[in-house]
């Protein structure tokens, strides 16, 4: 296949990454977290009216109805800019669940408000020490209500609704919650990343829709989460290549005994080994991306690829920046702490490596082996 975007993405992607240069620089970041804020409300706007929040919602519920690499682009730039908008909770989590499981009422009330922006959504799966996919969710649904406590959950003070993972009389379902309703109530807890907080959610027969097509057919769940998955993976592409040139850029600039520290070989290497890693992360991605619109046989193995590839080089670079840049990169000044703190939530969001490596490993004919 051809790993080398269409020209109307390659314009996508120059107009995502303009409009984030400029209302998403370090010193907005840093604005950001100095004032104890949860999102850039300023950008979210600017996203919306661009109609990136709609991207791969359908055109009948109010979005441009455009695939999986369509959004990956963006996703990618939302990565290289660390933006601190709801973007994945809201588009790529509870926007795809409700499109991909919902009734026709179901859509008709929650697409359109996503894809404008007026509503912010969320995707509660993780039920703490139970783990990111707890075996036979805890928190259930019954006579039209959810209880039970979902933690964590990224961005879920942003958010009027959440799509939950529930069971259903002991079968896997999703359900749609309205948050702001008097029976939930939220805890923020400590988050690593300052730009991307994470609740504790309780539910206290909170009233919920069921989205009927996803109940007991939690392979059919899993394939949701592997295509979100193709969009963490260009985020984290994203952010690993933003990583390459920070390094590079500040290895060019500083100087050691009168030479660039970039003319020493072993930063050459370091340089070179996380280019190569961010390009091999992001040939995954774009296979992922075509798996997820085009052949849903091989995307289980192309999520997990993906993931795996992607995750690996978004650290391997977040650290390597950090090391080039020496004893400043660790300050609040430098930039190199936005990436590192990404990183590690994002390897965290969607469980861990192993999972991913026993779902590949999983795929391959004559193995039986279940991700846990």
């Amino acid at each position: 296949m051809n790993f080398d975007l269409a020209e109307e993405q390659k314009m996508l992607a120059e107009q995502a990454r303009g409009l984030l240069a400029e209302l998403s620089p370090p010193d907005r970041l840093r604005e950001l977290i100095d004032g104890n804020a949860e999102s850039d409300e300023q950008l979210w706007r600017a996203v919306a009216e661009l109609g990136f929040l709609g991207a791969s919602i359908s055109e009948e519920y109010g979005g441009l109805g455009l695939g999986a690499l369509d959004l990956g682009v963006i996703s990618e730039e939302m990565g290289r800019a660390v933006a601190a908008v709801p973007f994945y909770a809201s588009i790529v989590c509870a926007a795809d669940a409700i499109q991909t499981f919902g009734g026709a009422d179901q859509k008709e009330v929650w697409l359109p408000r996503l894809a404008s922006g007026d509503t912010v959504g969320t995707l509660a799966h993780a039920e703490g020490r139970q783990g990111w996919w707890p075996r036979g969710a805890g928190v259930s649904f019954e006579n039209g209500t959810v209880s039970g406590i979902k933690t964590p959950v990224g961005d879920a003070g942003l958010a009027e609704m959440a799509v939950v993972y529930c069971n259903v009389k002991g079968v896997p379902a999703l359900a749609a919650v309205d948050l702001t309703s008097d029976r939930v109530t939220r805890r923020k807890l400590d988050s690593f990343d300052q730009l991307r907080a994470h609740f504790a959610i309780e539910f206290h027969d909170a009233p919920a829709s069921l989205l009927d097509a996803s109940v007991d057919d939690e392979e059919a769940i899993r394939s949701l989460i592997d295509r979100i998955s193709v969009q963490t993976s260009f985020e984290a592409v994203g952010g690993a290549e933003a990583c390459v040139y920070m390094a590079r850029d500040y290895a060019m600039d500083r100087q050691i005994f009168g030479r660039p520290l970039a003319s020493y070989q072993a930063i050459k290497h370091k340089l070179a080994d996380i280019l190569v890693a961010t390009e091999f992360a992001r040939s995954n991605a774009f296979f992922a991306g075509w798996a997820s619109d085009n052949s849903p046989d091989d995307l289980a193995v192309a999520a997990s690829a993906a993931r795996l590839s992607a995750s690996n080089a978004y650290e391997q670079a977040a650290r390597e920046n950090l090391q080039i840049h020496g004893g400043i990169g660790y300050t609040f000044e430098a930039d190199c702490h936005f990436h590192y703190r990404r990183e590690r939530t994002l390897a965290l969001t969607l469980g861990p490596r192993q999972y991913w490596a026993d779902r590949l490993v999983g795929q391959i004919p004559g193995n039986q082996m279940e991700a846990a």
